[in-house]
């Protein structure tokens, strides 16, 4: 197994990096960080960074990188993360990857690699767009390749399945070209310097996930 796993997911919306990132989190040990995730979690807290978040959220703006940063600084000193962590949604722009880096400076830490995993724009609109939700559990589901059992009801708790806002077409071109323009960069950055790891994400789970633990495996002790 990897010692102590510090890896980044890139890759699209859709492009299944929460998929892969708890298959990895469940066999090496490491904590699976979202940072949709911990920027929820600070808002409902009133911690002060969730406060400064919320203040943008609810003016309509994008939370600022600054913001961000400091949000997973806090989250990489927690105790729980000298196990290892796999970051899924961050870093998102260059001046975050920048951040990363200085924060794992400051931590005397290095990321082992970066995996980029890499979808079809066609295959990601895809799975995107017959993608469900539940609103009671949150539970995850698609209406072509993880169907309920009974329509539009959640096999895990009986709530409704709903498709989110970001899930519908025409939310879904918007977030790719946002992808392109500001996260695509970063397959740059990190081949600089040497830490990426391409990943095809096209296939069955169990498929991608070999490809990922082949990506890894001169990382593994």
């Amino acid at each position: 197994m990897i010692a102590t796993p510090r890896v980044v997911l890139l890759g699209p919306p859709g492009a299944g990096k929460g998929t892969q990132g708890k298959l990895l989190q469940e066999m090496f040990g490491a904590v699976q960080i979202s940072t949709g995730d911990i920027l929820r979690k600070a808002v409902a807290d009133q911690t002060p960074l969730g406060r400064q978040a919320g203040g943008f959220i609810q003016s309509g703006a994008l939370v600022p990188d600054s913001v961000i940063v400091n949000l997973v600084a806090e989250r990489l000193k927690e105790p729980d993360c000298g196990k290892g962590f796999l970051l899924d949604g961050f870093p998102r722009t260059i001046p975050q990857a920048e951040g990363l880096d200085e924060i794992l400076k400051r931590l005397a830490l290095n990321l082992n690699c970066v995996l980029s995993v890499q979808v079809p724009r066609d295959i990601v609109v895809e799975r995107l767009a017959g993608r469900r939700s539940c609103r009671q559990c949150g539970a995850l589901g698609h209406v072509v390749l993880s169907p309920p059992k009974v329509e539009g009801v959640c096999d895990a708790c009986g709530g409704e399945m709903y498709q989110r806002d970001d899930d519908k077409e025409q939310t879904i071109a918007h977030r790719l070209e946002v992808y392109e323009k500001q996260t695509a960069p970063l397959v740059g950055y990190y081949r600089e310097r040497g830490l990426l790891r391409t990943i095809d994400g096209v296939g069955a789970i169990d498929q991608i996930r070999n490809r990922v633990l082949e990506a890894l495996r001169d990382l593994v002790r």
